[in-house]
């Protein structure tokens, strides 16, 4: 997404909750049934906590929102996510999403963009926070469509639907080992990507992005940028393209086409973006020779969290028992299996029946 190209996204239903109980100050507290700690802080004065930084998401999105003229309300909130964190999963975007929309919901419901809403939330994270992250994951969060997945386009912030076949099932095969993306190698990746734009805008001149370079203007010049940024650049520039053939894979049935792109994609990510952990691999043997898939590669930015794999429905018990055994015997890891469905994005939840 930081290269302003293609991205295959699904938001899935594995979820982030906030319940809020309106204050009369303008004092916001927040708590969560998953991690210890937690925090109040005022609107009036939205500063780090070093203590819980996890609520840093919460404080973030709150002052960007007031930044740009949003009138927010103190609210007490308890948070509870079945998103497994670390995992790659996107769940400090979502925590992010549904603070925005707690705020929206809290102060009047006043009007935003859906786009802007997940801008906002990026901006969040990128300031407050620290993380430099792109637009994929709040945009995901926000515009997820039940039963489909979205064909992202980075740089102008649209998206076209797709269907997955329906005898095909998502399936998340996380390796349990949490991810620290706000380390040095996230960062490292992006401005190695930068760092070849700039070398590349020297014969290609109006290039700000890596989605501007086609493979073959590629080649011309790969040999005139130092090896490792090459080595960057052409995984991203592969990438965008199989992003594109697979979503015309999935929308024709190509089992074949899924499977070799998945897997061109995990092999570029290990040996060309190098962002394949030693636990990733091991994963991704036992899952593409488990029974009924078609096809797998790592979700995120990699350096650990989960393989996504398309299986067969008819075969989807003995592929989640499959891949439990094996990856905990040749790596003593215990993974969790389990298939998602594709959800709509952030929104209220009604109730009914008794209180």
């Amino acid at each position: 997404d930081y290269n302003e190209g293609y991205v295959m996204a699904m938001a899935v239903n594995r979820n982030t909750w906030l319940a809020a109980l309106p204050r009369r100050d303008r004092k916001v507290t927040v708590h969560s049934l998953n991690v210890e700690g937690g925090g109040e802080f005022d609107l009036d004065d939205i500063r780090h906590d070093e203590v819980s930084p996890w609520t840093n998401y919460v404080r973030g999105v709150a002052s960007v929102f007031q930044e740009e003229g949003f009138a927010l309300r103190g609210f007490n909130g308890l948070i509870h996510s079945t998103i497994p964190f670390g995992s790659g999963l996107s769940s400090s975007a979502a925590l992010e999403v549904v603070t925005a929309t707690t705020l929206k919901s809290r102060s009047g419901g006043w009007e935003i963009a859906p786009v802007r809403l997940a801008l906002l939330c990026q901006r969040a994270e990128n300031r407050f926070v620290g993380m430099n992250c792109g637009i994929l994951d709040p945009y995901s969060s926000t515009m997820g469509q039940a039963g489909k997945s979205l064909l992202l386009d980075c740089r102008h912030l649209t998206h076209r639907t797709t269907s997955i076949p329906d005898d095909l099932q998502v399936v998340i095969c996380d390796m349990r080992l949490e991810r620290e993306l706000t380390g040095s190698e996230y960062g490292e990746r992006r401005s190695q990507c930068e760092a070849g734009v700039r070398r590349l805008a020297d014969f290609y001149p109006g290039v700000t992005h890596l989605r501007d370079i086609t493979l073959e203007e590629f080649a011309e010049h790969e040999v005139d940028l130092p090896e490792v940024v090459a080595r960057r650049c052409r995984f991203v520039i592969e990438e965008n393209h199989r992003v594109l053939d697979l979503a015309s894979a999935l929308s024709t049935d190509d089992r074949s086409a899924i499977r070799t792109l998945t897997e061109a994609s995990f092999t570029g990510a290990r040996d060309l973006y190098g962002i394949v952990s030693s636990a990733t691999e091991p994963m991704m043997e036992v899952v593409m020779s488990a029974p009924g898939v078609v096809g797998a590669r790592q979700a995120g930015a990699g350096f650990g969290g989960c393989v996504v794999a398309f299986v067969e429905r008819n075969s989807l018990a003995a592929f989640e028992e499959y891949v439990r055994t094996r990856y905990r015997g040749e790596t003593t890891l215990k993974p969790e299996v389990y298939p998602v469905q594709a959800a709509r994005g952030a929104g209220p939840l009604s109730f009914q029946g008794a209180s």
